[in-house]
């Protein structure tokens, strides 16, 4: 089996980064949302991705982002790609890629049953990756990092047309299962990896890569 890709996501801390980065991760994520508990300024972000290498994408984390802030992002020079975690249509994310060619775009599905695996083909040709994550329940604050997973038997038949990732309730006790079960090329954690919301703990994201590269 090939390398396995590891994106350790909602950094906030250069501790949590250097440990990522230490552990080795291969994409580090930066939430930038204000309900999450993840959430940092694009100033900050700035600051932590001038501390990651260039071997490692930097990937920032946003829902419905406008075009504002997707300026601000891109005029940085420190991020790679964008992870768009809320309804952006795939009109949208063409309309992203015409004006910010620079930027690969990511985008996360929310997965609850087989239509939703099949529903992601819709951003196949847009999109530079595709992110299945749980669906989190209606009227959720959060669109994800709730540490929910989706059964991942559905991606047992899944024949991919693009670059994907799996996310949703990964930790270290289950990663090494979920890519065994998955064949997935990439695996995003977040809450997993985390002592509360929002705070990661440094052992559990060594465990976590550990796990996942074994």
């Amino acid at each position: 089996m090939s390398r396995i890709d590891i994106k350790i996501c909602g950094l906030s801390t250069p501790e949590t980064l250097d440990a990522a980065l230490g552990a080795g991760a291969s994409h580090v994520g930066f939430v930038h949302f204000a309900k999450s508990p993840r959430h940092i300024d694009v100033e900050k972000m700035v600051q932590l991705a001038a501390r990651t290498p260039d071997r490692v994408c930097k990937v920032a984390v946003l829902v419905n982002p406008d075009n504002t802030t997707l300026e601000a992002l891109s005029a940085t020079g420190g991020i790679d790609a964008v992870q768009l975690h809320g309804q952006e249509t795939p009109e949208r994310l063409a309309a992203i890629r015409a004006r910010f060619p620079a930027l690969a775009l990511w985008k996360a599905v929310s997965v609850r049953t087989q239509a939703d695996i099949t529903a992601a083909d819709a951003w196949r040709d847009v999109a530079d990756l595709i992110l299945f994550d749980a669906k989190t329940p209606d009227g959720a604050d959060l669109p994800g990092g709730m540490g929910l997973r989706f059964d991942w038997r559905l991606l047992l038949d899944y024949r991919a047309r693009a670059p994907w990732g799996l996310s949703g309730g990964l930790d270290p006790t289950n990663v090494a299962e979920a890519i065994r079960v998955t064949h997935a090329p990439l695996v995003d954690v977040s809450s997993g990896v985390e002592s509360t919301p929002g705070i990661k703990a440094v052992d559990k994201i060594a465990a976590f890569c550990k796990a996942a590269l074994s």
